[in-house]
């Protein structure tokens, strides 16, 4: 059955593939079939044009610009393009076949259309210092293949070919797009298998655990198919190359348009996009060249992570100031003017972020300071870790739980702060420990140094020692202290050696008392008292229990 299947999906694409590539139409057959007889990216359209720079119209046929016109005495560019854009339509819908001639009147040349007058190709037409006569060569060359293709864009055997390659084109996305649906929900596999029947399928696949960000990364790609897919068909047919070509000029012309007008230029959106982006991208780009600094230069010099870390942050915000300073200047903003304003904006700023301007500030003093280095082992309130890296507004703390916890760099400098890698990263542990009373304690000291003897990471120099700190209630009290050079690991270190001490003490029969409370009470003399009501009542009972027993006795 799945043979079958995909025997009849091959079959399709097959079909589609042929009916693509044959040409049965006599008159395209003439030419070389192309499926896409015209570039379909966006480069014949009018993306940037400045009037006050180059004074010149376009005139588009279906979408497509041919040529330029300028401005000449009495005639603006725009009037005269959209003139000769009018003929050339009239030339286009009529089935008379295109005259286009060349003749020569005052020194310049005017091209004739169909014996009527076209326009006169004046130096305002021309670009840089072509000859006049050249460009009217190439104008005329230029509406001969326009109107050529116009009328062939317009005909059955063209239109026809245009609706199968949209009809592909749209079962294509439609497919893409179906797949797209499916990776939000399922893996790559499975996915495939549920828009391709046929494929053998693994029913052990488990829906795909994907992030919320990548499920949105997913949406973007599905909204900008559509986008491309809309443009592309737009391309085929000339009257929606027509609409689209007006769109994006409008669209074009409201971004260029100026917005505001700081130290004598201007500036647009497209201008303010195009600093943004080149902004982002200098960040970027210093990122990258952190990176391969830190990776390729300073790890071969065999420097601390601390160092590397200080020569890395002030290499990307060095760079990062540079560019922004080259990109400021490139735009010709004056940067003597920025600075009003930017004291100005300094004291808002110094009150709205100082938060922020603090751990900035504490971030650049550990840096220069270095008293906190990546790598070190701290403690930070009650939190005990590992520093994962040092940045100017925090830093991040790996804890023995292997959480991250990003501490702000003002409290390492208003807190007090455990380091136990400073300078040096030897440390002595503490590990108290209680025997009970009788219990021999030269025998004790001994078991607890060869508790710690025994331990590779504990060093033999400075050499571990034995204090016997205290007569406790219910213990004698002992200390142990041991050198290690991975802080780090303390606590696996001490859980370690207390259990090679309790197996010790085990072995030589040395108790580990629990703690005991006796409570003694003394009767002698204890004096007792009553309240007045209890002691009537007992008064009560006894004169009724004397009352019953001198009554029995009287009785024969």
């Amino acid at each position: 059955m799945w043979f079958k299947k995909r025997s009849n999906l091959a079959l399709t694409i097959i079909t589609a593939i042929l009916i693509l590539l044959s040409n049965t139409n006599v008159g395209l057959a003439q030419t070389e079939f192309n499926p896409f007889p015209y570039d379909i990216g966006l480069k014949n359209i009018q993306i940037f044009r400045n009037s006050a720079i180059i004074p010149k119209a376009p005139v588009v046929i279906d979408g497509k610009e041919i040529f330029s016109v300028g401005q000449i005495e009495g005639h603006a560019a725009s009037d005269r393009a959209e003139k000769i854009q009018s003929d050339l339509m009239n030339v286009i819908d009529s089935p008379q076949p295109p005259e286009i001639k060349i003749q020569e009147e005052n020194r310049l040349p005017v091209i004739y259309l169909n014996g009527e007058y076209l326009f006169t190709v004046t130096q305002e037409d021309t670009i840089g210092q072509e000859p006049i006569l050249e460009r009217a060569k190439y104008i005329k060359k230029r509406i001969e293949q326009s109107i050529s293709n116009a009328k062939q864009e317009r005909s059955f055997a063209y239109i026809q070919r245009q609706i199968i390659i949209t009809c592909v084109i749209l079962l294509l996305a439609l497919m893409f797009s179906r797949l797209l649906d499916q990776l939000q929900t399922y893996p790559l596999r499975k996915a495939i298998q549920r828009i391709i029947p046929g494929l053998p399928s693994n029913n052990t696949a488990q829906p795909s655990n994907l992030t919320t960000l990548f499920r949105l990364k997913l949406g973007f790609a599905q909204f900008g198919l559509w986008i491309g897919i809309i443009l592309i068909i737009s391309r085929l047919f000339p009257l929606s190359r027509q609409w689209l070509y007006l769109i994006f000029n409008l669209i074009i012309n409201t971004f260029n348009k100026s917005l505001f007008s700081f130290g004598g230029n201007q500036f647009s959106i497209i201008n303010l996009l195009i600093l943004l982006g080149l902004f982002i991208s200098s960040i970027i780009f210093s990122g990258y060249l952190t990176d391969l600094l830190r990776t390729n230069v300073l790890q071969v010099t065999r420097m601390t992570r601390g160092s590397q870390e200080i020569i890395s942050i002030i290499t990307k915000y060095g760079l990062i100031a540079i560019c922004t300073v080259v990109l400021l200047q490139a735009y010709g903003l004056n940067l003597s003017s920025l600075a009003l304003i930017g004291s100005a904006l300094g004291v808002g700023i110094g009150f709205g972020f100082q938060d922020i301007a603090k751990n900035f500030a504490s971030g650049i003093v550990l840096l220069f300071e270095r008293s906190i280095q990546v790598g070190d082992f701290v403690q930070v309130g009650q939190h005990l870790g590992v520093v994962e890296e040092v940045r100017t507004r925090s830093i991040v703390l790996k804890t023995l739980d292997r959480i991250a916890i990003i501490v702000p760099n003002s409290r390492f400098l208003s807190e007090e702060v455990i380091n136990w890698n400073h300078r040096k990263s030897v440390s002595r542990l503490h590990l108290p420990i209680g025997v009970a009373y009788g219990s021999d304690v030269k025998k004790v000291k001994s078991a607890l140094l060869q508790a710690a003897e025994e331990h590779s990471e504990v060093l033999r120099n400075p050499q571990a020692q034995v204090f016997f700190t205290d007569f406790g209630d219910s213990s004698l009290n002992f200390e142990l202290l041991v050198w290690t050079s991975e802080p780090s690991r303390q606590a696996l270190l001490k859980s370690d050696l207390y259990f090679r001490i309790e197996e010790i003490f085990n072995e030589q029969r040395i108790d580990i008392p629990f703690p005991q409370r006796d409570i003694n009470l003394r009767t002698d003399d204890l004096p007792i008292k009553l309240s007045p009501q209890l002691e009537n009542h007992l008064l009560y009972l006894l004169k009724g229990l004397i009352a019953k027993q001198y009554n029995n006795n009287e009785k024969p």
